[in-house]
């Protein structure tokens, strides 16, 4: 195969503006855990040059035009038949009738051999089709259950015997060579029985490209809060996940800010797909590592339906002896998923339907150990009437830093008047230690549940109007729901148990594909797509609505508002607790595409053209850690000299070495233009194909904003007659 293709990079440009952004500014948009946006538009602009196309590479490809063979142009959501028909001497057969059926629909589609014997069907939905083939003076030719995937053709050759018409020869699909002659493309194709039968761990869609050579998954995953839908991230042939370019029933599906797939398709609905590695066909231009294509499923000629529960629990769990004692209860295990799906026709022949659900609630057990001050700390730090605070279990000298770190404090007791009430105040939100023996680290274990619960429901339409129209429509689905507390409450946070987010998390992500075709002649036929999907995302931390540290005398983190509510992250030397997530944060991303193709034949020669145009907005509200900011205690700030040093004696001085800034980026909304044309002319010589390329990308990308939110005062406790630094 000789394939020449000549493409042009991607130009992008982007300009930053920061500025300071309060918590204010958005308090009038926020409302019952929402945020409610106006912003203007900002674009940037800049021209990608067309490069040339040397008429000398067109002179080649052109050199190849000769008329033995007609292969097709695959298309991104339909597949196709072709084939030569000849009698027993190999001459070809002119005007032959080719009629191709649909094995589920009972729906037929005619063509006739041109003056090579050549034939062609276009267009076809995924399905098996038994090609007829019938001419005077010969006997009528049938392949059965021929197999049509999107984006590949299938190539059925048939040999005439003298005979009467009324006499049938019968081909099977195994007898059809398997021999792929129409692409150079690497791919994996899964049919419907294989996606439903593979064991996929929790039945996750887009873990089946891990299944194609040359894939790999990546460490880095993004937190189940941002992404419910469980898309895994997975290189292909090394690149950056994010280049992977995912598209459901011919439109796109992919977030192009996280790099994931949005609607993470059930396996009921799936008819077949394919993941392509290498050498994809420039339709698919705008991806730099792999093309996952999923096709969904359609109604067929009878009503069938289907009814499923997976459960899977902690029965039978083998206890861990570290984290689960045996004086403990184990934390509940559940995973259980269920649905149902039904199809058939609504007119015979005409038009079909197609739908299911899929629900999962999973309460996902887990225990954590974890360091937490020892009772002694709670038994005099925390206690009024004891005249110091006692922290020699650690057995580090502590320096005073009022005596710029010369002075050690002996037998490591902070005296009552130098600990910070703020200190206290927080600390007794804390437990003390359960594990008897265990000293002052791994001393605690905390057990909890984190709740997942999600719906997803898929409806797909598909109306043969006329001979020449048909038209489908598909409209997705799916709402997440996750809750997980801290390990130490609600309001104190810590780390999540059960789960990667500690807060609460709701997300709803919908798409629509709607697509028509229409043969304005049987040598002109074009295909039309709309796309459009919704990813939505709206994180929440613990403790919404209160505010600790104001409480406990805190000034600057707590400002009185949803934002800023809950507690401020705190970080004692590896020991934290509070808000431990990137919250709150909301998302809001639509994406809006038109897709346009037309297909020329003209004898051996098929010439392609189109168009895809998108267009994005985005919203996004989000914090590099919680917004409400916080806290960090280093041991430095207590050493001496010669060493020393501890984080939890700098907490109850209330030296805070740094105070985390909750960077807000803002992501207001923007305007992504992106437009592709395709040509490609397929020439044949007898079994040589040769695709001869042109493809032109341009991006328009609107500019990116984002701003410092109020950086959580830091309080300072001083003993009475001595001076502030």
């Amino acid at each position: 195969m000789v394939k020449f293709d000549r493409r042009l990079g991607v130009t992008t440009e982007m300009s930053f503006r920061r500025r300071s952004l309060g918590p204010s500014a958005f308090l009038k948009f926020w409302k019952n855990s929402a945020i409610f946006w106006n912003s203007r538009f900002w674009h940037h602009r800049r021209k990608a040059r067309s490069p040339r196309v040397r008429p000398a590479v067109l002179f080649l490809g052109l050199c190849f035009c000769a008329s033995v063979s007609s292969p097709v142009f695959a298309q991104a959501i339909y597949g196709s038949i072709f084939g030569t028909i000849t009698d027993q001497s190999g001459a070809a057969v002119v005007g032959a009738k080719v009629t191709v059926t649909s094995v589920q629909k009972g729906t037929q589609f005619q063509t006739t051999t041109n003056e090579t014997g050549n034939y062609t069907v276009t267009h076809l939905i995924p399905d098996q089709y038994n090609v007829r083939a019938s001419g005077p003076g010969f006997k009528t030719l049938e392949s059965r259950s021929i197999p049509v995937y999107a984006d590949q053709a299938a190539r059925v050759d048939s040999h005439f015997q003298v005979g009467a018409a009324e006499e049938t020869v019968t081909v099977s699909a195994e007898e059809v060579p398997l021999l792929k002659t129409d692409r150079a493309d690497v791919a994996t194709t899964f049919t419907e029985r294989q996606v439903k039968n593979l064991p996929l761990y929790n039945r996750n869609f887009t873990l089946l490209e891990l299944l194609t050579p040359g894939t790999t998954r990546a460490g880095f995953q993004h937190s189940s809060a941002e992404n419910p839908q469980g898309s895994s991230q997975i290189m292909v042939n090394g690149q950056h996940f994010g280049e992977t370019s995912y598209q459901l029933d011919g439109t796109d599906n992919r977030d192009p800010i996280l790099g994931i797939i949005v609607i993470n398709p059930t396996l009921e609905s799936i008819a077949e797909t394919k993941i392509t590695s290498q050498n994809y066909d420039a339709e698919f231009g705008q991806a730099l590592g792999g093309v996952v294509t999923a096709q969904t499923k359609s109604g067929t000629k009878t009503w069938h339906g289907s009814m499923f529960e997976f459960r899977r629990t902690g029965w039978g769990q083998a206890r861990n002896p570290f984290l689960d004692p045996p004086d403990r209860k184990l934390p509940p295990i559940k995973w259980n998923q269920f649905g149902a799906s039904i199809g058939g026709p609504l007119v015979t022949k005409k038009l079909f339907v197609f739908g299911d659900y899929q629900g999962t609630r999973r309460r996902n057990g887990a225990s954590l150990r974890l360091d937490v001050p020892t009772a002694l700390v709670h038994s005099t730090c925390l206690n009024p009437n004891v005249p110091f605070c006692d922290l020699s279990e650690y057995q580090v000298p502590i320096f005073d830093p009022a005596s710029d770190n010369t002075v050690e404090f002996a037998n490591q007791q902070i005296p009552r008047d130098r600990i910070s009430p703020q200190a206290v105040a927080l600390l007794k939100l804390i437990p003390e230690p359960n594990v008897p023996g265990a000293g002052v680290f791994q001393n605690f274990i905390a057990s909890g549940i984190a709740k997942f619960a999600d719906d997803n429901f898929n409806i797909r339409v598909d109306h043969n109007t006329t001979e020449r129209l048909k038209i489908f429509g598909r409209y997705s689905f799916a709402d997440f729901r996750q809750d997980s507390a801290g390990a130490f409450g609600k309001l104190a946070g810590g780390p999540a148990i059960g789960s990667d987010l500690a807060g609460q998390s709701f997300s709803r992500n919908q798409s629509i594909a709607v697509g028509s075709t229409y043969v304005l002649s049987p040598s002109l036929i074009t295909d039309f797509r709309f796309g459009f999907f919704r990813y939505h995302v709206n994180v929440l931390q613990n403790g919404r609505g209160m505010n600790p540290a104001a409480d406990a005398g805190i000034p600057g983190l707590n400002l009185g508002d949803l934002l800023t509510s809950g507690m401020p992250f705190v970080d004692i030397d590896g020991f934290t607790f509070g808000n431990i997530c990137n919250c709150p944060l909301l998302q809001t991303e639509n994406q809006f595409q038109w897709v346009n193709n037309w297909t020329k034949t003209a004898g051996n020669h098929i010439l392609k053209w189109g168009a895809d145009i998108r267009y994005a907005q985005n919203f996004r509200f989000a914090g590099f850690g919680p917004r409400v900011g916080g806290l960090i205690f280093e041991g430095g700030r207590t050493q001496g000299p010669d060493g020393g040093g501890l984080g939890l004696a700098t907490f109850f001085l209330a030296r805070c070495r740094r105070t985390t800034e909750a960077l807000v980026l803002l992501w207001p909304r923007y305007l992504s233009h992106y437009s592709k044309t395709d040509d490609e002319l397929r020439i044949a010589v007898g079994n040589l194909l040769s695709p001869v390329g042109y493809r032109q990308r341009s991006w328009r990308m609107g500019r990116l904003q984002y701003g410092t939110g109020q950086c959580g005062g830091v309080w300072r406790h001083q003993p009475a007659g001595k001076r502030e630094e």
